[in-house]
């Protein structure tokens, strides 16, 4: 089988000769260790892993045209003050590694006139640029691939709270329902007139949307508020893509998000990642729970990864059954950190492929 087709047996639940192999992604330090400790600087890392191709995103921008003004508004020698090119100002703190939280400051979105003045002008789905002046190109070529292709069309809660910050958006649910529910109506039609073109054009394998709506013990808004304000424009995101033919639905929320799962669901989602376990995001739990409905990715603790053999071992046991069943593909439950050493990453992705070959001879081995 090729990438594509593996894929997407594993995701309907069809034959297939054995479930994906590859990786959420991982940190610019975990690259940078590796190759100290013996990944050769010439070879792609996929190739030195053995990994599938498991997707292509399609390069259609949703994101602010024009951006905001990147600057170093202050530095000194211990942290810098920056604006990001969606407008936040935040401290960023020196010799932190890439992916630290900064100290947020400011955010550019704290009044409606803020929405309607410099907000919603810079979401204009006609913007030019949204799409590549090379884009019928592209398409051909992606008409004739092997692998899974995908596209990235937003968010509803995750967007606001970046743009609002938390405790913005959440008073404001409060103080000014109707402007939320504006805001979250539009976005939704926004993400829609972003990607029919892509729709329309391509046989797209699946679609991704992003929320990063829950910390590690609790979602960031209540079930209830998800129903009140989320549900509509979810169904109407959810519909507009099944409509243009891609039924395969996958969300990105860190953290423990199984309260909302129901409720995306409900909205027309059927898959999510990356699954971190250190939020209890369990997957033969939510396997159990939601079914053959809800599709997975993720969910090999990263702490097994760090610990070692006997560790990867026993998670790899423990989603035996899913790699054998399907609709579930096994990757780290977030971006592989610095501090997991090569050679346990490198007896992770053996035994991994060991697992996902002959799960029933890998669980009889350990035994």
């Amino acid at each position: 089988m090729n990438d594509r087709e593996r894929f997407l047996a594993t995701m309907y639940y069809r034959e297939r000769d054995r479930c994906p192999w590859g990786e959420m992604g991982f940190w610019p330090e975990t690259l940078e260790r590796w190759h100290k400790e013996g990944w050769p600087e010439d070879v792609e890392l996929n190739r030195f892993l053995g990994f599938d191709r498991l997707r292509e995103q399609v390069d259609v921008s949703l994101a602010f045209v024009p951006p905001f003004k990147e600057e170093v508004l202050e530095e000194s020698d211990k942290y810098r003050i920056v604006r990001s090119d969606i407008g936040v100002i935040a401290r960023e703190f020196k010799g932190e590694l890439s992916y630290h939280m900064p100290q947020w400051l400011r955010f550019p979105m704290e009044t409606r006139d803020d929405w309607e003045k410099e907000i919603k002008p810079r979401l204009n789905p006609d913007s030019p640029g949204r799409y590549p002046e090379d884009w019928e190109e592209k398409v051909r070529r992606w008409r004739q691939r092997d692998y899974p292709l995908t596209i990235r069309m937003g968010s509803i809660f995750g967007w606001l709270r970046n743009w609002m910050g938390l405790e913005r958006i959440c008073a404001t649910f409060y103080d000014d329902p109707d402007w939320i529910q504006e805001m979250m109506d539009y976005l939704a039609e926004f993400c829609c007139a972003c990607g029919r073109r892509a729709l329309e054009d391509l046989d797209l394998d699946y679609v991704l949307l992003w929320e990063d709506m829950a910390y590690k013990s609790a979602p960031m808004i209540s079930p209830a508020m998800f129903r009140r304000f989320m549900l509509r424009p979810y169904k109407q995101l959810t519909g507009f893509i099944r409509d243009h033919g891609v039924e395969l639905i996958i969300v990105d929320s860190d953290g423990y998000a199984e309260p909302l799962i129901p409720l995306w669901m409900e909205g027309g989602v059927n898959g999510i990642y990356p699954l971190e376990r250190a939020a209890d995001m369990d997957p033969v739990r939510l396997r159990n729970r939601f079914g053959r409905g809800l599709r997975m990715l993720g969910g090999i603790d990263k702490r097994a990864m760090i610990a070692g053999p006997e560790a990867i071992d026993a998670q790899l046991a423990y989603v035996a059954p899913l790699l054998r069943e399907g609709g579930y593909v096994p990757w780290c439950d977030h971006w592989v950190p610095p501090d997991v050493p090569l050679k346990n990453y490198l007896y992770y992705v053996k035994r991994m492929k060991e697992a996902s070959l002959s799960p029933d001879e890998f669980l009889a081995r350990l035994r």
